[in-house]
């Protein structure tokens, strides 16, 4: 049992700036961005083939996290300027990530990283495990990066990018660039997936073309357990409860692996998951309403 909670922790702690990236999109900018599936293969490949051929991991893990922010620019373009909606705009950006992504394995479907020094290595030749040393890079990495993240939601652009997403009619009045907002938001969630994709690929030993299949609905899963689990306001602990959710959705998937859940049925049930998520605040207003405490009566 504690072996699958650390793998649940190691894995939920890499996959949350998944969830983060996709809160960014459909929370504060209000858009469903499909991108994530290009942007996270694109942040994986591009680490992978960099450490393969002999360079710094975490020079290699910057690039990625720059590539996928250009996957969120050109999403942003094809949406803000050529005015494709967004769904589709995504769903462009995704398919021709694959062809990219292939280019930059060098005509590979795959890229190994094993034997490989990745971001881990440093924390594994001090004497800890490979799954304690993920624990404790992630809780360093997502301090760094959760703190840069809340400090930008805190500025005057931040403000402007939270506005266009909760009214862009209303911010687009107040004098904001609403396209240059969307934009950059589109940029930083990639970016956060990117870099996702890059620890991933380096915890797990490789790279592959098909890794980034279905991932919108672990992000999406990650989420929704967050905010059904943890229905809190203040910013700052909402971004903390997508960490916990993230992990949560992990330690589920290993429960059920270990129950003896077939892998390929993983997909199905993480679809589950987020459909039963979904419903679950319907379901507790019916409740209130049908076994709710009854109005008194007014004596005539």
């Amino acid at each position: 049992m504690l072996l699958i909670l650390q793998s649940a922790v190691s894995l939920g702690l890499i996959w949350s700036l998944l969830t983060l990236g996709v809160h960014l999109t459909f929370r504060v900018l209000e858009m469903p961005d499909l991108t994530v599936e290009g942007s996270i293969i694109l942040g994986a490949a591009t680490a992978a083939s960099m450490i393969y051929a002999g360079f710094n991991p975490f020079f290699a893990t910057a690039i990625a996290m720059c590539i996928g922010c250009t996957s969120g620019l050109v999403t942003g373009i094809l949406h803000t300027k050529l005015k494709i909606p967004p769904i589709l705009a995504g769903i462009l950006t995704m398919i021709g990530s694959y062809s990219v992504v292939i280019r930059i394995m060098g005509m590979r479907s795959n890229v190994p990283l094993l034997r490989m020094t990745t971001v881990y290595t440093f924390l594994i030749n001090m004497g800890l495990s490979n799954r304690n040393a993920v624990i404790v890079f992630g809780v360093l990495f997502l301090a760094v990066f959760g703190t840069l993240l809340y400090c930008f939601y805190g500025t005057e652009i931040g403000a402007a990018l939270r506005a266009t997403g909760n009214n862009r009619q209303m911010a687009k009045a107040q004098g904001v660039n609403t396209d240059a907002m969307v934009i950059l938001g589109l940029m930083v969630a990639n970016g956060f997936v990117g870099l996702a994709g890059a620890l991933v690929a380096q915890n797990q030993g490789f790279a592959s073309v098909d890794m980034g299949v279905g991932t919108i609905v672990i992000g999406l899963a990650s989420l929704i357990i967050a905010e059904v689990l943890f229905p809190v306001r203040r910013f700052w602990v909402r971004m903390i409860t997508l960490v916990v959710g993230s992990i949560i959705y992990r330690l589920i998937i290993a429960l059920v692996l270990e129950m003896g859940m077939a892998p390929t049925d993983l997909r199905l049930f993480t679809a589950l998951t987020v459909a039963i998520a979904l419903t679950l605040p319907l379901i507790r207003n019916k409740f209130s309403k049908h076994f709710g405490k009854p109005k008194e009566r007014k004596a005539s």
